[in-house]
């Protein structure tokens, strides 16, 4: 059994039953196929995008500090309605609040970290992103440089 085994049997008892019950099933592709737990999942990830717009229009008009604090009381309101939870409307509305605390700490983190950093730093921070990107295609390069020598050695041996 294991550890979100009771998750599961609360919340989703026709994923637990097939994850746990039906051995047979060895596609995990099978196993969690409800869309309740889709809607568990993704519910997150689209209030946390659509909370970013209206994070914009909170921070021109309010400012950074007050979207901040609205930012901590959506995710204070949804860990708290996540941990009492008992259905799983409950269990989402509190996933909902928790997007909603992530897009609006989202759209303020860059601006407070742009401008509490030093220029040259910020930019250096920046650029370092492009530079590993160039790196990572260089080496890239060689190991397929080091791929053809090799295939183009064992043609001329033949």
């Amino acid at each position: 059994m294991t550890s979100m085994a009771p998750f599961l049997k609360k919340f989703f008892p026709t994923v637990y039953r097939k994850t746990v019950e039906e051995k047979e099933l060895d596609s995990n592709y099978c196993k969690y196929d409800n869309q309740g737990l889709q809607l568990f999942t993704s519910s997150l990830y689209l209030a946390g995008l659509v909370a970013t717009f209206f994070a914009s229009y909170t921070t021109r008009r309010l400012g950074r500090r007050l979207t901040m604090l609205i930012a901590g009381f959506f995710f204070l309101c949804g860990v708290v309605l996540n941990a009492a939870a008992q259905d799983l409307a409950m269990l989402i509305v509190g996933r909902i609040l928790l997007g909603c605390g992530v897009g609006f700490a989202n759209q303020v983190l860059f601006l407070i970290f742009s401008s509490c950093q030093l220029i040259y730093s910020y930019f250096l921070i920046n650029e370092s992103h492009y530079i590993f990107k160039t790196l990572i295609f260089f080496l890239s390069l060689l190991q397929i440089l080091k791929f053809l020598i090799s295939l183009v050695s064992k043609i001329v041996i033949w």
